[in-house]
């Protein structure tokens, strides 16, 4: 399972800075946003560009009521990093918190029905930034999952259908891996490392290592980050304005209301199908992003495919 990395904004803060006149800018002994406004960058003023502070870390930080071991010099310091990491990613985090609001109580859903704790979201959260991305190497969707591991567990892959870029039937899927892996580690935190390196890396490390804590692990940069990562992503997430992000409800994403209709028998053309159904091509993938081509082929007796419309 390959990752989602978030982006810096840094060069996007310098490449506004060469466009402020340097005259405008003579004697000011920062770039308030009354100077900003005066520059013509912008109609409004608006915050300094930089405005770093101490991020505090939090207390009795768990993983799925698994305690962090903060005690440890190299712990904290990792994840010390990874709040910092993420609290000064500013447009990806923003964006994270946004597409949160909508996804977070569809997904947590799911996994409460499936027994899971609800900080494991946070593997979606990290993995995809919950949008349908693929990775370099081919993982899909909002759990980024594999090819064959997607078909292992009950979703259908194929030319024209890829459940992988369904969230609520990925969310199922990823379910039914983490639980397996649950009965092998028997915690919550190991089950994570696993998803991200997976169950084979991990258990090769746990064995030449002979340690069993993911903490007491020495393993590659990126898993070594992973659960950090989704600690991190957590608190912010718990406590926007903690951080630093003061994003209005009415600047989140909110789910959008759906009808379902049942297929049953072949689409040769999904584009007059959508016309017929008064929207456009682009609405229908908006809302079923697992058709991947034109058509969407009944290969069985019996077969059926739900699509989701606008209500």
């Amino acid at each position: 399972m390959k990752k989602f990395f978030l982006g810096l904004g840094v060069v996007a803060v310098v490449a506004g800075l060469a466009f402020v006149k340097n005259s405008e800018l003579q004697g000011r002994g920062s770039f308030s946003g009354e100077t900003i406004k005066n520059a013509g960058i912008a109609d409004t003023p608006v915050a300094p560009f930089i405005n770093a502070k101490v991020v505090k870390m939090p207390k009795d930080l768990n993983l799925a009521g698994e305690p962090v071991p903060l005690n440890d010099p190299d712990v904290y310091e990792r994840m010390d990093k990874e709040l910092y990491v993420n609290t000064y990613f500013h447009s990806s985090t923003i964006f994270l918190i946004k597409r949160s609001h909508r996804w977070i109580p569809q997904m947590a859903s799911i996994l409460k029905q499936a027994g899971i704790p609800k900080d494991m979201i946070y593997v979606a959260a990290i993995e995809s930034g919950f949008s349908n991305v693929i990775s370099p190497a081919g993982a899909a969707g909002y759990w980024q999952l594999m090819k064959g591991t997607a078909r292992d567990l009950g979703l259908e892959v194929n030319d024209e259908v890829d459940e992988r870029f369904d969230p609520m039937k990925s969310t199922y899927a990823a379910c039914k891996y983490m639980l397996e892996s649950y009965e092998k580690y028997g915690n919550w935190t190991n089950v994570a490392a696993s998803y991200n390196m997976g169950r084979n890396g991990f258990n090769k490390a746990v064995a030449k290592q002979r340690v069993s804590s993911y903490y007491d692990l020495l393993l590659n940069t990126e898993t070594s980050r992973y659960v950090f990562r989704m600690l991190a992503v957590k608190q912010i997430l718990k406590d926007p304005e903690a951080f630093g992000f003061y994003i209005p409800a009415s600047a989140l994403y909110q789910p959008e209301a759906l009808k379902e209709v049942e297929i049953t028998e072949t689409i040769p053309d999904l584009t007059t199908w959508a016309l017929d159904h008064q929207i456009n091509y682009k609405t229908l993938k908006r809302y079923n992003s697992w058709l991947r081509k034109n058509t969407l082929t009944i290969k069985k007796p019996g077969k059926k495919y739900t699509i989701k419309l606008p209500a």
